[in-house]
């Protein structure tokens, strides 16, 4: 490729009746410095077209990384709703068996309080029985010591 500085280089050999030599250096210099222009944004350009480059891929690589993330995020977010479901369930099994666990023992309490309740009946009409039978025996014996005794 042609550069700036070979254009300023650049000799013509003079003929007999060849073109101007002031007038071919004048332009030869202008089209070298429009060239050198030319060729140095040329350069800035493909600098910036790197930078771009390196830049847009450190994006893609973010946003894949962004990507990755959010999909872990997403999963993340799916195994925590399932463990709180299969943990909600599991506390709520474990209550309802506490709670039938509790009602037996209240039922066993209760069974256990009424036989306690017709154990005492049946010792309170076994006392009656044996009260009646004893006030009976007594107003058996006053009955027949009036009856023995001698009357005034």
């Amino acid at each position: 490729m042609l550069t700036p500085l070979d254009m300023h280089n650049k000799t013509f050999g003079k003929g007999f009746r060849g073109y101007s030599t002031d007038e071919v250096d004048e332009f030869m210099e202008r089209v070298a410095k429009d060239f050198e222009r030319l060729y140095q944004e040329n350069l800035e350009y493909k600098e910036t077209v790197e930078r771009l480059s390196r830049q847009l891929e450190q994006y893609q690589q973010m946003e894949s990384t962004l990507r990755n993330t959010l999909i872990i995020a997403q999963g993340t977010a799916e195994d925590v709703k399932t463990n709180a479901r299969k943990e909600t369930e599991l506390m709520l099994k474990e209550t309802e068996i506490r709670t039938q666990q509790m009602v037996n023992e209240a039922c066993l309490k209760v069974r256990k309080i009424q036989e306690e309740y017709d154990e005492v009946k049946k010792q309170m009409q076994v006392f009656r029985t044996k009260l009646k039978a004893m006030l009976d025996s007594q107003m058996e014996m006053l009955k027949t010591a009036e009856e023995q005794e001698p009357q005034p």
